[in-house]
Formats: structure tokens, sequence, C-alpha cells
């Protein structure tokens, strides 16, 4: 669905990485972990075609993302926002349906498929019962699966999340990653950025780690994220542990 070979990033008088590799196949769910500064959010906006890449290609499903125009991508591709603050109280039935853009012309008014998309979306997530609620007015955790949802509206196979749970209480993170998971299984290809490694070893198939102008690594969770990397990118002593219910977690060490 997506792949990246030897991609460059960065901005006019500067590159910020290089020699980028990653690829996400459907039903994949690939984290990426690095440090604040470290270029994830600048892969992002390459990877979708906001920002020219410095060197290298970036495709989707085999096609060139420069041969593509904006509309060709936006139904190849949905972006989740850390964060949302629209400018006026729409409803979060309007909100979703702005993921219908990409399948409207410009004139076009939103025809009774594209609210039948906008319900399905929002029953998928079990938030359907927000449809006619301001989105202003809702939790936080509640807006992050309704920015989920008008990517979902938007129908398109690879979803691309920038810290899909920041800023969220533990309960909406716990929310938020059960439905990465569904969606994975449902089919979906999923690349998220996190800098909480316990997220990447709950969801994640793939781990990528970008550091130091280079993915330093990448492979699954498991064997990828380890104490001594943890140490390397972050400066922080950890253990790594696996608990009786054959979950992971990374646990530091306050003491050091």
């Amino acid at each position: 669905m997506l792949q990246a070979e030897r991609l460059a990033i960065g901005y006019p008088d500067f590159v910020l990485a290089r020699d980028i590799d990653l690829e996400v196949a459907p039903g994949e769910v690939l984290a990426l972990l690095g440090p604040n500064g470290g270029g994830k959010t600048t892969l992002f906006k390459t990877l979708m075609g906001l920002l020219p890449a410095k060197g290298g290609r970036v495709a989707l499903n085999g096609e060139p993302l420069t041969a593509l125009s904006r509309r060709a991508i936006a139904r190849r591709l949905a972006y989740v926002p850390q964060t949302h603050a629209p400018p006026f109280p729409y409803l979060v039935r309007d909100v979703v349906l702005m993921g219908r853009t990409a399948h409207l012309g410009p004139f076009d008014a939103p025809r009774r498929g594209d609210h039948v998309a906008v319900m399905a979306a929002l029953k998928l997530l079990g938030v359907a019962d927000l449809a006619d609620k301001e989105y202003t007015r809702i939790s936080g955790g509640q807006r992050q699966l309704v920015m989920i949802a008008r990517a979902l509206a938007q129908e398109a196979p690879l979803l691309v999340m920038d810290e899909p749970t920041a800023s969220l209480d533990f309960g909406n993170q716990t929310l938020v990653l059960r439905e990465v998971r569904r969606l994975a299984a449902r089919g979906y290809g999923i690349v998220l950025s996190t800098h909480d490694p316990d997220h990447a070893f709950a969801c994640a198939t793939r781990v990528a780690v970008l550091h130091r102008g280079s993915l330093a690594v990448q492979g699954p969770p498991q064997e990828v994220v380890t104490a001594e990397l943890l140490r390397a990118v972050y400066d922080v002593s950890v253990a790594i542990q696996h608990l009786p219910s054959g979950q992971t977690v990374c646990v530091p060490d306050l003491s050091a």
C-alpha cells in the first residue's frame, strides 16, 4: 500500500533525515518512535505529499506519489491529526462528512451515499450517538474517535495517524489503541507515531525508530524495542518486562 525507498526528508534549506526505507501492507500497524524534533511529523507530511521529498521516492499502491493528484492521494491515504480545533462548533456528523471531500466535485453537494458513509463510520467506532452533538463540546477521546471516523468516511485503505493518543487520559488512550487494532484486523494499513513504547507493544506489528537522521532500526516490536535502544534514543534507563498475560511493557528506572 505504501512504500518509501531511500527517502530524504526536510525543508528547502536542510535535510532532516535520509535513506529511509519503509513499507506498510494491508492489516499492518507500523509504529514510528523517535525523540522530539527527530522528524516524525516531517516524515508523515512527506509520505502524504504535503512536503516534497528531498530525495528518493514514495509510492502508493505501486504508483509514484508525484504522479498522483491530491484527490487520488486522498482516496488512498487518510490522515488523523494529533489535535483538531475547528473554527466553528460544527456538529460531529458534519466534521466526519468533511472526509467525503475526496469523492465530491468542486461544486457538488453531499449525496445520500455520503451521509450513509458518515453514519457507518461513526457506528463502526461506537460513537453514532454523538452525531448531532457539537464537536467542540465532546471529550478529547471522543474527538479523536471522530477524527478516525472522518478518515474512515474518506474510504482510503491506508491511515496515517500523528500521535493519536497525545493529550488523552489513560482510558481514552486505551480506547484509541483498541480501535487501531480492530481497524488493522479489518484490513486497513496503519502508520502511527507515538512517544510511548508501550503503545508500540500494544498494537504494532512492526516498529521503526527515527533517530539521528535515519531509521535506526525496524522490525517486530518484541525484537526492536529493547532497553539498549531506548537508552540510546531517549537517554533514559528502562527495563522491558514480559507480563504473565503475554503483554510486554517498558518500565523506566526513576532512580538512575
